[in-house]
């Protein structure tokens, strides 16, 4: 329900961040089924948006088919591949009536770029561009604190904000980078570890919550400034420029912190 409301202002980047509560309901006892489905339906709905619906219908077909031959003399094994046959159909369409009705002409221009289907170097793919190019610039060891042309100069669009690694990768290059992703790793991992030695169930899962949280955030951002997904408008926990950010991260650890500490 919060993800449906939030979709309904129009924010999708805050929405996705829900997703990150995934980590907390497999701990409490989530099936692993449950999270192949989701993998399974991300990778259907990328493939019907890569290629069309009559390509992703043609691709389920053919699997129902090999899977009725394979499974014919089990009635109940059939019944079940039609069930999940029938799904699967149904996804695509609303995977399609959702992109073309649900989501922003921005939205959908930022998943083209990121499909190739569209090609827009000084439009959508902009941003994008000249983030790899900043990134890619620092090297090994990078250029320097404050030395990064791409950066210094304005080249990068909402380098302070959403785009504050190509900083990162622009001046220290590729050891900074590595330094950072394995610091909000250390972080993630210590807060499950705490999470993991609490007697108090609403603790634990308050830790987990918090770190699927935080590592929501630390890989769209990165993912999203590398080109591995959609830019969306996500910080950089407790690194990006803003207020308002860095005030909810830091209460949440705190709050976990007190918890810990009772």
């Amino acid at each position: 329900m919060p993800v449906f409301i939030i979709i309904l202002q129009k924010d999708t980047g805050s929405a996705l961040v829900f997703f990150a509560f995934i980590l907390l309901f497999y701990r409490i006892g989530l099936s692993g089924w449950i999270l192949v489905i989701g993998g399974v339906a991300t990778a259907l709905f990328l493939f019907t948006l890569y290629l069309n619906e009559i390509y992703a219908i043609a691709m389920i077909t053919a699997i129902f088919i090999l899977f009725w031959i394979w499974n014919r003399k089990s009635r109940k094994k059939l019944i079940r591949n039609a069930f999940i046959y029938g799904l699967a159909l149904f996804f695509i369409a609303v995977s399609n009536l959702g992109y073309n009705s649900v989501l922003q002409p921005h939205q959908k221009m930022r998943i083209d770029t990121l499909l190739g289907k569209v090609d827009d170097p000084l439009g959508a793919d902009f941003n994008l561009n000249q983030s790899k190019i900043a990134i890619g610039s620092g090297g090994l060891f990078g250029k320097g604190y404050r030395e990064g042309t791409q950066t210094k100069l304005n080249f990068v669009p909402e380098q302070h904000t959403d785009f504050i690694f190509c900083g990162i990768g622009e001046e220290w290059g590729f050891l900074g980078s590595l330094v950072i992703c394995f610091l909000f790793s250390g972080l993630v991992l210590r807060i499950l570890k705490l999470s993991e030695r609490q007697r108090d169930p609403f603790t634990k899962y308050y830790g987990y919550g918090i770190a699927g949280v935080i590592f929501m955030h630390f890989f769209i951002n990165i993912g999203m400034t590398i080109g591995l997904l959609p830019i969306i408008g996500i910080p950089l926990p407790l690194i990006s420029y803003g207020g308002s950010s860095v005030w909810a991260f830091t209460i949440m650890i705190f709050v976990f912190l007190r918890l810990d500490y009772r």
